[in-house]
């Protein structure tokens, strides 16, 4: 689990090489997480999740404009659509499945950058099981099941992306 926490860190930073020119006046800055305390967050989800929540997320690293966290996902969450963020997903725990693409529908804006709906039609389905690591372009449409065997646990890190 170490190795693949690693790597991940090392993805994010070679995607982001300037997040780390960040000054130490940034609120919000964290830039380590050790696997203990990645334990730690899962367990708080865990304990933090109100009955019928399908999605409780709790940060890990913050480097503004950049954030990872852990997402526990124990039922069906909303479809999602990140218009000014690419979304990297990495399965720590469990299994379940992604659809991406197609058409949210009964579309809704949460705020001023994402869209949500009840489902999607028309996307393509990936199957996701410990260890998998995908990545949903921004302005695609995903959501994620969790597989009827229990949650997924994912970690995500959101990265923004200008439009060329």
């Amino acid at each position: 689990m170490r190795a693949q926490l690693l790597a991940f860190t090392f993805l994010a930073a070679s995607i982001a090489p300037n997040a780390f020119a960040q000054t130490a006046e940034t609120p919000s800055l964290k830039t380590f997480a050790s696997t203990s305390e990645i334990a730690d967050l899962v367990a708080k989800a865990k304990a933090d999740r109100k009955e019928g929540q399908p999605m409780v997320a709790e940060p890990i690293l913050r480097l503004a404009p950049y954030r990872a966290q852990i997402e526990y996902r124990p039922g069906v969450s909303p479809a999602a659509v990140h218009e000014t963020e690419a979304e990297l997903m990495y399965v720590l725990e469990g299994s379940g499945t992604i659809v991406t693409g197609g058409k949210l529908t009964n579309e809704k804006r949460t705020n001023a950058a994402n869209l949500s709906g009840n489902s999607i039609e028309g996307g393509t389905s990936q199957a996701l099981t410990k260890g998998d690591f995908t990545i949903v372009p921004q302005n695609t449409p995903h959501q994620i099941s969790p597989s009827a065997s229990g949650p997924i646990i994912l970690i995500t890190l959101h990265v923004p992306r200008t439009t060329p």
